[in-house]
């Protein structure tokens, strides 16, 4: 267990500077478990000038959901405020699994036209 979020605290070291533009970092990794299960850690970032409600959702390399543990999955995000995810996905038996991690934010009402915005990183998951 303490190798696996060793890998994930790891993992969310690698790029995780923040951008002038609504993101999510680190967009991008390779992660290695000895477990049935891996684990990655994401930090979503709020450019605006406004809080915004944050969902965070995983997804299979087709875009497909598929179930993952999300702490927190849902959350309001202040202004130029960020914060950290952990998302733990089960590889289902297989020794490698591809999946899509998503920032959804929607702003809240009151606030102009309530648009989404979707920002996804892919992540492949390694079992030793």
């Amino acid at each position: 267990m303490y190798r696996l979020i060793s890998v994930a605290l790891i993992a969310a070291c690698f790029g995780s500077t923040p951008a002038l533009s609504q993101s999510m970092s680190p967009m991008r990794g390779e992660i290695r478990s000895y477990t049935d299960s891996f684990a990655v850690r994401v930090q979503p970032r709020n450019p605006y000038k406004h809080r915004i409600n944050v969902g965070i959702r995983a997804y299979d390399a087709d875009f497909r959901p598929i179930e993952a543990r999300i702490s927190p999955a849902d959350f309001s995000l202040g202004a130029g405020a960020s914060r950290s995810v952990l998302v733990v996905v089960n590889f289902n038996g297989a020794r490698e699994r591809r999946v899509r991690i998503c920032t959804e934010s929607v702003p809240l009402s009151g606030k102009g036209v309530g648009m989404k915005a979707q920002i996804c990183g892919k992540f492949i998951g390694h079992r030793l």
